[in-house]
């Protein structure tokens, strides 16, 4: 007897809405082929979409500073303001699209407002117009992610979920690393201007939507009524808010790379050498995403995550060393292998805690949670590093990172309960 029938027949006293969900979660499972395709297809979406975008915001502090006469003060709020609003707006467009049972449709809006305002910052005349268009930007982000990370989980096996998602972010990664190449070469060969560089993102922007309006193929079921506060407390049933406390703990101490570029100039890293060390954080980051995601398969995610926060926690420690310039980019390797693991399981383990047809709020919620958490830790590391010095830094980051670890740790003990 098909799969499909055994599953329906053991619950035919649900009502017809819920075996529809029901259903289409097991043609997801039962179609690894069509799932492939959507994993592939959304990972060069976030490729082309990452080159366009690093071609800009590569280019961005020395145009705010140089061209239009910003400060440094000035490139914080504008991020501050941009990944804000990029996280409030993750919550509502997850919850929609749980609520209209479509994922594609947000995905394909927010990739379609990211590509068509970046070329904006070619006519900014002040940082003012700058916000704007970044606003813009993460306003596309926002509404992209959480049903685009839906998405993703409803497209495969519950099995392969982590190398999904590691090959998503492995795809990812490498238009980070593909946009500053090119904004590069188009200023070096071809003697373009930062603004006509900003008009040149538009090329790849539009590729990822091209990519997302072909291949990519919806997965999520019929609508259905939902009110969002009866979601939400469905949501936040069973084991969801401790994983959501752990999160937040571990990201509130998670400074961003930023901090190792600081610590390898300490350490004697030149200047000229500086954009190396950052390359090598995105290739560590790059290589180790997908053995994360085939590891977290076989052996756990709350396992994966585990590991994951002890690599950071050898990064903050070794923030301690002194002398050699080399240690800045042993440091960025470490980093990057961090920051590849954390970010494809962290993603990867949200559809083992909260409903299936509710995957969309949860990712909402993640995102919420550990962006928030982030941009405290950005703000305190930096405060710390500033005024008390880099010994108060590792003492911060290791408490929050072993009290994550402890958390996460009682949380894989509970999974295999």
């Amino acid at each position: 007897m098909p799969v499909t029938n055994l599953f329906t027949d053991a619950f035919k006293s649900k009502s017809s809405s819920g075996e529809k969900a029901h259903r289409v979660r097991v043609k997801v499972e039962e179609n690894p082929s069509g799932g492939f395709r959507n994993i592939l297809a959304l990972g060069l979406v976030s490729f082309f979409t990452d080159a366009s975008s690093e071609m800009c915001f590569g280019l961005l502090p020395s145009f705010i500073l140089s061209e239009l006469g910003g400060t440094v003060g000035v490139l914080g709020l504008i991020e501050g303001l941009a990944e804000s609003l990029s996280y409030i707006l993750r919550v509502i467009s997850g919850a929609l699209s749980d609520r209209f049972r479509r994922r594609k449709p947000l995905v394909f809006a927010g990739y379609c407002l990211s590509a068509v305002v970046k070329p904006f910052f070619a006519a900014a005349q002040s940082w003012v117009d700058v916000l704007a268009v970044r606003l813009g930007d993460r306003v596309g982000k926002g509404v992209r992610t959480a049903p685009r990370d839906a998405l993703l989980s409803e497209s495969i096996g519950e099995k392969r979920i982590g190398a999904a998602f590691g090959l998503h972010r492995t795809l990812d990664q490498l238009g980070a690393i593909v946009g500053p190449i090119l904004a590069s070469g188009l200023i070096v060969f071809f003697s373009l201007s930062i603004r006509e560089v900003f008009l040149f993102s538009l090329i790849p922007g539009l590729a990822a939507v091209a990519v997302l309006a072909t291949f990519v193929r919806e997965v999520a079921g019929q609508p259905v009524k939902r009110r969002f506060l009866s979601d939400l407390g469905r949501v936040l049933k069973g084991r969801f808010p401790l994983l959501l406390v752990v999160v937040g703990v571990f990201s509130a101490g998670a400074f961003n790379f930023s901090f190792i570029l600081v610590k390898a100039g300490e350490l004697g890293v030149t200047e000229a050498l500086l954009p190396l060390v950052y390359g090598v954080i995105n290739i560590a980051h790059t290589l180790s995403a997908i053995p994360a995601g085939l590891l977290s398969d076989r052996f756990g995610r709350e396992k994966v995550l585990v590991a994951g926060y002890g690599v950071f926690l050898t990064s903050t420690l070794m923030l301690l060393l002194h002398g050699s310039p080399l240690y800045g980019f042993l440091i960025a390797f470490v980093y990057g292998v961090y920051v590849g693991v954390i970010e494809t399981i962290q993603r990867a383990v949200v559809p083992s805690y909260v409903p299936g047809e509710l995957r969309g709020t949860g990712y909402g919620l993640y995102y919420l949670v550990a962006g928030s958490s982030f941009l405290i830790a950005n703000t305190l590391v930096g405060f710390l590093w500033e005024r008390i010095g880099i010994e108060a830094v590792t003492a911060y980051s290791t408490a929050t990172t072993v009290s994550a670890i402890v958390g996460m740790t009682f949380l894989a003990r509970r999974s295999r309960s």
